[in-house]
């Protein structure tokens, strides 16, 4: 089919094994690249100015890996129903290419671009390529969609993968007198002082190679260590399609070792939310699980919220990684079991109240992943088990995974000198000790709010009474 064709870019900010953007190079003889500015993804439910900033840069990069190759990257602000089919009005299109996503705003979005561009003759062209599998696709034995991981797995494992494909070496140029737009300054207020990651796919694949140069050998054993980092950090790329998980894992099974599968197997984590949320759109408002729908007394404490957001609620684990989210946009992963099971269980918080808050500060914050994380910590959603299962004593944590407190006292230095000992129990420390380590308890950190063993018991009575049937 020659002619011109438009490829609508949105969580895909990559050339490297692009799906739709080779289908359009190989049916028309010219493409647009373009990307729509959307208020929805600016202020909507989900708005976030560390993600907006982290979201420019990779558009910045991408607009200068799109020059490299003769092209450039169109901008425009407003309803994308409005502007892609303006845009493609204007240039004599004859079809839009685009990579699928899953949430219920985008799949609305997207059905009302289709429409619009069909009153034009405008083919729509949805593509895979947002994860390792279509995830509309998968089905248990019985016909059922999944929700339970182990068992949904070993079925996407024994799929087999798409063709991974290069970047295009070149692109051709835009059309003569189309305007390409500006990508707007990154928002001030609210963004992360500390980025986790750099923005964008040069570096993304610069922490991919790095990552499978060495890193990877052993993520089975460190992932959960906190005392450096073992866990790969590439979810806010995989999160804005700067990376492809297919290629990812194409890349990590030619490797090889427990390491990479290990990796692969967490990679197949986002396929499983995605597929939830795919085919339960509800989870995004509701309990996956029906019994827990309007039953489960939640707290309407402030005060015990406000000192989570902020970390300060005197279980250092817990503070050390509320302290790294709003410093880099960006948590270790077993902290992220712990703090949001303290939320939930030590201090019965709504998980909804947790999940937007990381909504608001997490680089790799997105609704099935975010969604499927806090309903899974909050022993509400797929993947079930009684609630005692995940409910995480901090200190026993801490001691576990970050035994030297390197983690701990990086992200709470009010704890750097309380001895070893004391440390993931500051409060234990007698009065002499506190002045010593310089870290008097209520004043420079503050006291246990709540006694975990306590909350415990209060949290298991919770869930036992909202469904009799989950006592421990």
């Amino acid at each position: 089919m020659p002619g011109l064709t438009i490829v609508w870019f949105r969580r895909d900010l990559r050339l490297h094994d692009h799906p739709a953007l080779v289908e359009a190079l190989r049916e028309h003889e010219r493409v647009v690249p373009l990307f729509v500015l959307d208020d929805a993804l600016l202020e909507g439910r989900y708005r976030s100015p560390t993600r907006v900033a982290f979201m420019l840069g990779c558009l910045r990069d991408l607009d200068a890996a799109l020059r490299e190759r003769g092209s450039r990257l169109v901008v425009r602000h407003g309803r994308p129903e409005h502007v892609v089919r303006d845009l493609a009005r204007d240039l004599g299109a004859a079809a839009v290419h685009w990579t699928s996503d899953v949430s219920p705003y985008a799949r609305r979005r997207d059905r009302r671009v289709t429409e619009a561009l069909a009153e034009d003759g405008v083919v729509a062209r949805p593509h895979g390529g947002g994860y390792l599998r279509d995830p509309s696709k998968p089905r248990t034995k019985g016909g059922r969609p999944f929700t339970v991981f182990s068992p949904f797995h070993r079925h996407i494992a024994g799929l087999g993968g798409r063709t991974v494909h290069r970047a295009p070496a070149s692109l051709p140029p835009l059309p003569r007198g189309l305007e390409p737009g500006a990508i707007p300054d990154d928002p001030r207020e609210g963004v992360v002082p500390e980025p986790a990651v750099e923005a964008g796919e040069a570096a993304a694949r610069r922490a991919l190679e790095r990552f499978l140069r060495e890193p990877v050998d052993h993520y089975a054993d460190r992932q959960d260590g906190m005392a450096r980092v073992g866990t790969s950090v590439l979810s806010p790329y995989l999160r804005w399609g700067c990376l492809s998980a297919r290629e990812c894992e194409e890349r990590a099974l030619r490797k090889g070792g427990r390491g990479a599968a290990a990796w692969v197997r967490q990679l197949a984590w986002r396929d499983f939310y995605a597929h939830v949320l795919l085919l339960h759109p509800d989870v995004l408002d509701l309990e996956f699980q029906e019994r827990y729908r309007r039953t489960l007394a939640w707290s309407g404490d402030e005060a015990t919220l406000a000192a989570w957001r902020e970390g300060r609620t005197g279980y250092p684990l817990v503070d050390a990684g509320m302290r790294q989210l709003a410093r880099t946009g960006w948590m270790h992963n077993r902290a992220r079991l712990v703090t949001g099971s303290f939320l939930t269980k030590d201090l019965h918080h709504d998980w909804r109240a947790g999940e937007r808050h990381f909504a608001e500060l997490l680089l790799d914050g997105e609704p099935a992943q975010n969604n499927g994380n806090w309903q899974w910590i909050a022993s509400t959603g797929v993947d079930p088990a009684p609630a005692f299962r995940r409910m995480f004593n901090p200190t026993l944590q801490a001691r576990k995974f970050d035994p030297e407190a390197r983690y701990l006292r990086r992200w709470v230095p009010e704890l750097e000198r309380v001895p070893l000992d004391r440390v993931f129990e500051p409060w234990t420390m007698t009065e002499d000790e506190q002045r010593a380590a310089g870290c008097v308890i209520g004043r420079d950190y503050p006291g246990p709010i709540v006694d975990h063993a306590a909350e415990r018991r209060v949290a298991l009575e919770r869930y036992r009474r909202a469904s009799p049937d989950d006592a421990s």
